[in-house]
This record gives C-alpha cells, sequence and structure tokens, in this order.
C-alpha cells in the first residue's frame, strides 16, 4: 500500500496507525520503551518514599508545609484536559480529519506549555524559600522525580510541535499516521505518570 496514496474517508482504514508493517513495528517498539520508561519512574517513586522525611538540621521542610495543593490541582486539570485533547486528535485521525488533528494536538500543545509554566514556577518558588535540589535528601527526591517528569512533558511538547509543522503541508497518509497516534500515546502516559505525583507526592505529602 502506498504510504503517500490519497484516500477518502471512506477509504481510509480503520485502524491507521497499524494499517502497515512499519506502523505495527513503531506500535510494538513503543511499549517495549514505555516498559522501560515504568521502571524508571517506579524507581523514582521508591526512591522519594524512601527520603521524603529526611531533611538537613535546622531547615527541615514537610512535605505538609511545602506543598501548595490547589496550585498543583490546577496543574492536573490542564494536564488531564490536554490529554482529552490528543484523545479528541486521533477520533479524527481516524475519521480523516487532517485539520481536526492539527487543531486539537495544537490545543494539547498549549495546554502542556501552561502546565510547564506553573511547574517551572513552583520549582523557583521553592528554591527561593531555601527547598533547593542539594538542600536535602528530601528535596534531591523531589526535584528528581517531579523534574524527570517536567522534561518527559518537554519532550513530548518537542515531538508533537514537530509533527504538527512537518505535516502541515502534507496532509493526512499512512506515513504519518502512526508517528501521531505514538506521539498521542506518550503523552497519555506522561499524564498518567503526573496521576501517580499528584497523589503520591502532593495529595498524600499534604493530607498524609
Amino acid at each position: 500500500m502506498d504510504l503517500n496514496h490519497k484516500f477518502t474517508p471512506q477509504s481510509w482504514p480503520q485502524h491507521p496507525e497499524q494499517a502497515t508493517m512499519e506502523g505495527k513495528n513503531k506500535f510494538v517498539g513503543f511499549w517495549i520503551f514505555l516498559a522501560c520508561e515504568v521502571v524508571l519512574f517506579a524507581s523514582l517513586f521508591a526512591t522519594y518514599l524512601a527520603l521524603k522525611d529526611q531533611g538537613p538540621a535546622g531547615m527541615d521542610f514537610s512535605a505538609k508545609e511545602l506543598y501548595e495543593l490547589p496550585l498543583a490541582f490546577i496543574m492536573t486539570m490542564l494536564l488531564l484536559t490536554s490529554s482529552l485533547t490528543s484523545v479528541y486528535a486521533m477520533y479524527h485521525m481516524k475519521n480523516y480529519n487532517f485539520k481536526g488533528v492539527q487543531t486539537w494536538m495544537a490545543i494539547t500543545v498549549i495546554l502542556g506549555l501552561g502546565f510547564l509554566g506553573l511547574e517551572i514556577y513552583e520549582f523557583q518558588h521553592y528554591v527561593h524559600i531555601g527547598f533547593g535540589y542539594t538542600q536535602s535528601a528530601f528535596s534531591s527526591a523531589f526535584f528528581t522525580l517531579v523534574g524527570t517528569h517536567g522534561l518527559h512533558v518537554i519532550i513530548g511538547l518537542i515531538w508533537i510541535t514537530g509533527l504538527l509543522i512537518r505535516n502541515a503541508k502534507r496532509g493526512l497518509n499512512l506515513y504519518n499516521a502512526p508517528k501521531y497516534f505514538i506521539a498521542s500515546l506518550y503523552w497519555h502516559f506522561i499524564d498518567v505518570v503526573w496521576v501517580f505525583i499528584f497523589t503520591v507526592v502532593y495529595l498524600m505529602g499534604v493530607l498524609g
């Protein structure tokens, strides 16, 4: 099947992301990659839970005193909404609506940027009050866990933005459909990790 074939909504495959062998290979490879990512974040969560009560003498910040739950909640809503908009994008992809794909993925990027901006603001606030990366084992574990997630958000934003720009004039085909789909899956993974961070770090920290 010609990857650049001009389709119609009627002739477009029901699952374009796996309509070619290349697409299937990308799909399988991505799940292997995600398995490695799960191991990475599991290790970071375990480290954080082990060190979250360890602070330096004379400057011991507790999670209950430190975390701002309303800000974390707004960040969570932004990221969960961005996950929903990426679902809308994949819905339009399956219906061969390239404009819908581009529009909803662009909205996903905007929401992701909003989340990233709030996370940077949060980090700056913590550093300003003396809760820096090297301040304690607790602070190192916190910034490593949340910062690693933030790095994944940046990678996802660059990835999706690159797809939007590169394919703006190409339209939708069987070559780039798997790329959009895999990018959407990656974004969902980022959202799931953040739900765990919000629950384990912020919610349990404030209420525990």
